[in-house]
C-alpha cells in the first residue's frame, strides 16, 4: 500500500507561464448550512457521507479518510489557505469553485465569499454555476426536489451583476484578459443564447469587459460545438458514464460462474463495478475536437456512500495511470484565444464521489505527486 506523503519533499513551485495549466473543480460542501440541516439532519456536510463509507466487497477502498488536511471546515481561513498551498506546491494552477444560485437564493456561498472579501488565499480561481435542481439524488430519489431553478431574464441580469464582484478580482482566472466562467448544464436554460447575451451586456456595463464563457459537457445535450449557442469554448467533464461501453465486473465470466454457485457479493448486483484503467483507456483515445475545448481527467470514482443502489464504483485506481492520462492531455492541450490551454481535473475534493486530489489515508500525496510530474513533463516539452 502506497503511503507517499511520508517521504515526499515539497517540489519546486515554479511553473512555466506558457505551459498548459491545471484547474481543479472545487466542492464547497464542507461546512454546515441551515438548508442542509433541514434536508439531511443537523450538522450535515459532505463529511457526513464520507464517514459512513464501508467496504462493499474485498478490496473495495472504503472509507476514504482525509490525511494531511483532516476533516476540515471551509469556513476557516486556515483550511482554505492550506488547500491552496498544497495545490500550488504540486502544480495545480487554480480552483474552479462550484457556485449555487437559485433565482437570487445562494447556497454554500460562504467559502467563495470569504475568499473574495479577505483577499486570501492568493491563489487563482474561477466559478462554475452548477445550475441543477437540488434533489434527494444522493438517496436515489431524484424525483424529490429540494430546491429548483427558476429562470428569467431579470434573474439572468441580477445574477451576473452579483458575479461581477468576483470577475474584478485580480486572482480571477482569465483567458487573454477575459474572465473565465463555466455553465454546468446549459441545456437546462430556456434560451441559452439569450442568457449569454444578457450576461455579456451586464459585464460590459459593469466595467468587467468581455467574458470568456464555457459550456460544461456534462450531458449528451451539452456536447458538441458550443459556439452556436454563443459560448467561447467547451469544457470536457468526466466521468462521462453515459458513454461508457465497458463491461462491469458483474458481466465477467468469473462473476457469472460465481453467481450460479451462489458465491457472488450482493454489491455486484446492486452497483456497477468498473476498472479505472479500463475507463481511462476508453476515453484516452478520444480524438481532439474541431472546436475550442478544455479537456478533463479524473483520478477515480466511487459514489457508493451516496447511493444505496446504482452506484458506480471504480476499482484498481492508480496514481500512475491518472498521471499518465493527465500528462497526455496537457501535452496535447491547444492554445485558445492566444493563451496556453487548461486541463480540468474532476476534482480537488469530491470525497463522496471518490474523486479527490487531496491526500487520503491510503494514497497520501501520491495523486498530487502524479499531478506535479505531469506538469513538469509538460514544462520539459
Amino acid at each position: 500500500m502506497l503511503r507517499a506523503h511520508a517521504e515526499l519533499q515539497t517540489p519546486n513551485r515554479e511553473i512555466e507561464d506558457q505551459s498548459p495549466r491545471v484547474i481543479a473543480f472545487h466542492l464547497p460542501q464542507f461546512h454546515p448550512i441551515p438548508e442542509n440541516d433541514v434536508w439531511w439532519g443537523p450538522g450535515f456536510t459532505e463529511w457526513s457521507n464520507v464517514a459512513r463509507g464501508r467496504p462493499l466487497f474485498s478490496g473495495h477502498y472504503q472509507p476514504r479518510l482525509p490525511a494531511d488536511l483532516g476533516f476540515y471546515d471551509l469556513r476557516l481561513a486556515e483550511a482554505r489557505a492550506r488547500q491552496a498551498e498544497l495545490a500550488r506546491d504540486y502544480g495545480v494552477h487554480g480552483f474552479c469553485y462550484y457556485h449555487y444560485w437559485f433565482a437570487g437564493k445562494r447556497l454554500l456561498e460562504r467559502p467563495a465569499e470569504d475568499v473574495l472579501a479577505s483577499g486570501e488565499p492568493d491563489f487563482p480561481f474561477c466559478l462554475c454555476w452548477a445550475n441543477e435542481n437540488w434533489t434527494r439524488r444522493w438517496d436515489g430519489l431524484e424525483q424529490e426536489v429540494l430546491i429548483e431553478q427558476d429562470y428569467s431574464d431579470a434573474d439572468d441580469e441580477a445574477h451576473f451583476r452579483h458575479l461581477c464582484r468576483f470577475f474584478r478580482d485580480p486572482r480571477y482566472i482569465r483567458v487573454n484578459g477575459r474572465p473565465l466562467f463555466l455553465l454546468y448544464r446549459a441545456s437546462a436554460l430556456p434560451n441559452p443564447p439569450r442568457t449569454l447575451d444578457i450576461w455579456r451586456r451586464v459585464a460590459e456595463a459593469e466595467g468587467v469587459g468581455e467574458m470568456f464563457l464555457c459550456r460544461v459537457e456534462k450531458s449528451k445535450q451539452d456536447r458538441g460545438d458550443p459556439r452556436g449557442d454563443g459560448f467561447d469554448a467547451g469544457v470536457e467533464f468526466h466521468p462521462r458514464l453515459d458513454e461508457l461501453r465497458i463491461p462491469a465486473v458483474r458481466s465477467s465470466l468469473a462473476w457469472k460462474v460465481s453467481r450460479r454457485l451462489g458465491l457472488t457479493n450482493r454489491a455486484f448486483r446492486d452497483h456497477w463495478v468498473l476498472r479505472y484503467p479500463d475507463v481511462v483507456e476508453a476515453f484516452r483515445d478520444d480524438p481532439p475536437t474541431d472546436y475550442p475545448r478544455f479537456e478533463c481527467v479524473f483520478p477515480g470514482w466511487d459514489n457508493s456512500v451516496r447511493r444505496k443502489k446504482g452506484a458506480v464504483v471504480m476499482i484498481d485506481e492508480s496514481p500512475p495511470v491518472y498521471g499518465d492520462w493527465l500528462a497526455d492531455r496537457l501535452n496535447r492541450a491547444r492554445p485558445i484565444d492566444g493563451e496556453p490551454g487548461f486541463v480540468f481535473v474532476d476534482a480537488w475534493n469530491e470525497w463522496a464521489e471518490g474523486a479527490h486530489l487531496e491526500p487520503c489515508s491510503r494514497w497520501g500525496r501520491a495523486y498530487l505527486e502524479a499531478t506535479h510530474r505531469a506538469v513538469q513533463q509538460t514544462r520539459v516539452r
